[in-house]
C-alpha cells in the first residue's frame, strides 16, 4: 500500500480504535508531527515505522494488503505493452508528418510513396496507442477519457485515411481541408484533456497536469493560428499519456510490492 492510501488508511483504523494521534504516539514511540504528516500522505514511512503503527493500532497488514489491493487483470499487459511501444514509433513518426505535410502544402519536393507510407505508420501506431489507452480505462475507470479516446481514435483513422486518399488522387488537395482536420484534432485533443482531469486520487495530481496540457494543446491547434506552438505542450501531453501508460503497466503487473515486504515482517 502506497501514500496517500496507507496514510488514510491509519487514520481510518486510530479513530476506528477511539485514539488520538497523541494517544498513538505514546504507544509507537513516535513523535505527533511525523504521524501527521503520515496520515496526511505527506511522507512515506520506512518500513519498521509501518510495523510499529500497525502493531500499536492491533493489525495485520496481510489483512489490509488484502482489503486494498486490486485484484487488476493482467490480461491486460499485453494491450499495454502493446500501446506503449506503438506510442513510441508514433511519437517520432508525427514529426515526419507534420513536417511532410508542412513541405506539401509549400509546394517543396515531398517523394508521395514515403509520404504515404508514413501517414499509414501514424494511422496504426497512434490507433494501437489510443485502444491501449482505452484498454487502461478498463482497469482504472474514467468514462469521459474513454469516450474521448474513442473520438479521437475515430478522428484519427477518418483524416488520416483522407489524407491517404488526396496522396493518391487529383480530386482534391491536403491544403483544402487542412485547417478543418486540424480544427477537429484540437478539440479531440481538448476533450482528452478534460477527460484526464476526471481522474482524482490516481498517481497523486499527474492526471491533472497532463489534463492542463491537453486542453492547452487543444485549444491552441483549434486555433489553427496557434497550431506551430500548440505542438509544445501537446508533446509534453503525448509524453506524458505514455509515462502514465508504464505507470499503468508496474501498476497492474507488479507482482511484489512494499506491502508484502511489510507482511513478511510482521509475520517473523
Amino acid at each position: 500500500m502506497k501514500q496517500p492510501e496507507l496514510g488514510k488508511k491509519i487514520s481510518e483504523m486510530r479513530k476506528a480504535k477511539g485514539l488520538t494521534q497523541e494517544e498513538l504516539v505514546e504507544l509507537c514511540n513516535l513523535n505527533v508531527r511525523t504521524i501527521q504528516r503520515i496520515e496526511a500522505g505527506e511522507v512515506t514511512p520506512r518500513s519498521y515505522t509501518v510495523k510499529a503503527l500497525f502493531e500499536a493500532l492491533g493489525a495485520k497488514m496481510e489483512n489490509i494488503e488484502a482489503e486494498s489491493s486490486p485484484d487488476y487483470p493482467k490480461s491486460l499487459i499485453p494491450w499495454l505493452y502493446t500501446g506503449f511501444g506503438a506510442g513510441l514509433i508514433y511519437f517520432f513518426l508525427s514529426y515526419f508528418d507534420i513536417t511532410m505535410e508542412i513541405e506539401w502544402m509549400e509546394g517543396s519536393y515531398t517523394n508521395p510513396l514515403t509520404f504515404g507510407l508514413v501517414k499509414a505508420g501514424v494511422i496504426i501506431t497512434f490507433s494501437l496507442f489510443l485502444f491501449g489507452l482505452i484498454k487502461m480505462t478498463s482497469v482504472f475507470p474514467n468514462k469521459t477519457l474513454q469516450i474521448a479516446l474513442w473520438v479521437m481514435l475515430i478522428a484519427n483513422a477518418f483524416w488520416l485515411s483522407i489524407d491517404l486518399i488526396s496522396l493518391a488522387t487529383s480530386g482534391f488537395k491536403i491544403e483544402d481541408y487542412y485547417f478543418v482536420k486540424l480544427g477537429t484534432f484540437g478539440l479531440a485533443y481538448g476533450f482528452m484533456g478534460a477527460g484526464f482531469l476526471c481522474y482524482k486520487n490516481l498517481w497523486s495530481n499527474i492526471p491533472q497536469i497532463l489534463g492542463a496540457l491537453g486542453i492547452v494543446s487543444g485549444i491552441m491547434i483549434f486555433s489553427t493560428v496557434g497550431a506551430l506552438f500548440g505542438l509544445i505542450p501537446l508533446t509534453l501531453f503525448e509524453l506524458g499519456e505514455l509515462g502514465f501508460m508504464i505507470w499503468a503497466i508496474n501498476k497492474i503487473g507488479r507482482t511484489s510490492s512494499p506491502d508484502s515486504t511489510f507482511a513478511a515482517e510482521l509475520q517473523s
